[in-house]
């Protein structure tokens, strides 16, 4: 019996680590395309180190100014998911805790919204940015991504307070707890798990964004990852190495948070399922 559960633990392991590589191997693939020379169209899966070129990742960063909108990523990322967590928030107590038809009116808006592809509303959306002054700007394209990413915040921060006993909020009150202050100090610091789902699913949708940024921010200067490595993709298509340096640039920063907040990923993804 013991034998056979040792076996199968081994067998686990190996198909555990079978995935992983599968896993890595996109990765490898495109690490190992950005190290060759732009002449090398071989496929060679492990190049040899005379032929590991760095010019690559130079050009990258000089010619396609992947620099430049790595940080503009950031900081419309960083922006868009504050204001997503905070409004989200804040946004879902009241709707986790007080079930009124209002609520669930407002619960199955939220709903819906999430149903919505964002390009439908582009034409009319672009028009009101174009009369409100926000075309090109961090404000304008930060404004449209918290909203588009506010349904899921919402929705998810519902389930989640949802599962949180209401004998929480009554020892505030009994203590003369307003609401704003029970929200604030006893319920937000118990929502760092499905805080830290947020954090991913929203920061991964607003940094890999492609469609509305390439739209709202023509500017060149003013352009985030997604449409400059795209622009800077297709203007070096015979050059694989530059190509897949860029995308690996572009794909890092979003990989190191997600390894930073994977630990709270799934518990925050599974909250409130047994309520």
């Amino acid at each position: 019996m013991k034998t056979s559960r040792k076996y199968l633990q081994i067998l686990l392991y190996l198909v555990l680590i079978l995935i992983c590589l599968l896993q890595c191997l996109p990765f490898y693939l495109a690490l190992n395309a950005s190290l060759k020379p732009g002449t090398d169209l071989s496929s060679t899966i492990v190049p040899r180190l005379a032929d590991i070129e760095w010019e690559n990742w130079g050009r990258a960063f000089t010619e396609g100014n992947i620099l430049g909108a790595i940080l503009n990523s950031a900081i419309v990322t960083a922006i868009s998911t504050l204001l997503v967590c905070l409004i989200g928030a804040f946004a879902a107590y009241p709707l986790a805790r007080r079930i009124t038809r209002f609520n669930k009116a407002v619960s199955a808006v939220i709903i819906a919204m999430m149903m919505i592809p964002p390009l439908s509303t582009l034409v009319p959306l672009y028009s009101m940015l174009v009369q409100m002054g926000a075309i090109n700007t961090y404000w304008g394209i930060i404004l449209v991504h918290t909203t588009g990413n506010l349904p899921l915040a919402i929705f998810l921060y519902t389930s989640f307070i949802k599962a949180i006993p209401t004998s929480v909020d009554e020892a505030g009150m009994i203590d003369g707890a307003s609401s704003w202050r029970i929200c604030v100090q006893l319920i937000l610091p118990m929502l760092k798990p499905v805080t830290a789902t947020v954090v991913i699913m929203s920061a991964t949708n607003i940094w890999n964004e492609y469609a509305l940024s390439n739209y709202i921010l023509a500017d060149p200067n003013m352009q985030t990852i997604a449409p400059r490595v795209a622009s800077f993709f297709s203007a070096n298509a015979s050059s694989l190495g530059l190509a897949a340096a860029s995308a690996l640039m572009s794909a890092a920063p979003i990989v190191i948070v997600y390894l930073f907040l994977q630990k709270y990923f799934i518990a925050g993804m599974v909250a409130g399922v047994e309520k």
